[in-house]
């Protein structure tokens, strides 16, 4: 599932989205990760490190629900059945 998200360097285009929302051979997957701002950024690194996604590929930081943390939010999707 990994390479799904490593495929994929670049945000997703609108595009990209809706043919993944209309075919039923794919699933959407997010990844998210809340925390403060420094634990967010090198879970984010760590990942990458271990061949999960590219930096790139994970949302800009968003504020979290919960006050003073923040989130971001990787998008991907993966072959249904396998």
């Amino acid at each position: 599932m990994s390479q799904c998200f490593l495929e994929s360097p670049n945000a997703p285009t609108v595009e990209r989205e809706v043919s993944a929302l209309h075919n039923p051979d794919r699933d959407r997957l997010r990844v998210l990760i809340i925390g403060s701002r420094d634990g967010v950024i090198e879970t984010i690194h760590d990942l990458y490190h271990r061949g999960f996604a590219e930096v790139s590929a994970w949302s800009p930081l968003l504020p979290a629900p919960s006050s003073g943390e923040v989130m971001s939010i990787l998008t991907g999707d993966r072959r249904r059945g396998g």
